[in-house]
């Protein structure tokens, strides 16, 4: 279980378990790249993560109760894996990115995916959180008609390459 928080303020306890920008970035990149292992997380980095810093945010990650590590055995690669506490960060997401967007310089190849999240509003959101417990927590996957939210913004990225 997390460890309590310096306050029962809502936010303070929030900006404790995630608040700095590395530990974001680290489930960003889980949520919206699919990463899922420390090298590809730490290889896929636009913002160039160090190694060390890389280990120890998964490490508050986990403790935190957002993500879950695999028990690898000898020579195997440990998977991470979003909790539900950490897929209920989408809406989240969504809304900085959107304040991103608006307040923000950025590049068309890395913000088409908060424009995407955007358009799509809460609807869109809880289907990619639905999509995510199908890959993290292995739950059903949804019924839909053609691709997928996470299919969808990963062609919007390349589509803007």
């Amino acid at each position: 279980m997390a460890e309590p928080a310096r306050s029962g303020c809502p936010i303070n306890a929030a900006v404790e378990a995630f608040g700095d920008s590395w530990s974001l970035l680290v489930l960003r990149d889980m949520m919206f790249g699919n990463r899922r292992y420390f090298r590809e997380l730490l290889t896929g980095s636009e913002e160039g993560i160090a190694s060390n810093i890389l280990a120890d945010r998964l490490k508050r990650l986990v403790n935190a109760g957002l993500l879950t590590r695999e028990d690898a055995g000898p020579g195997r690669r440990a998977a991470y894996s979003l909790t539900e506490a950490s897929i209920r960060l989408v809406p989240v997401f969504a809304q900085l990115g959107e304040w991103g967007l608006r307040h923000r310089q950025t590049t068309k190849r890395l913000r088409v995916r908060a424009e995407l999240l955007t358009a799509g509003g809460p609807e869109l959101w809880e289907e990619f959180m639905a999509e995510l417990r199908t890959v993290h927590l292995g739950e059903p996957a949804p019924e839909r008609d053609g691709p997928g939210v996470l299919e969808r913004l990963a062609q919007a990225h390349t589509d803007a390459l």
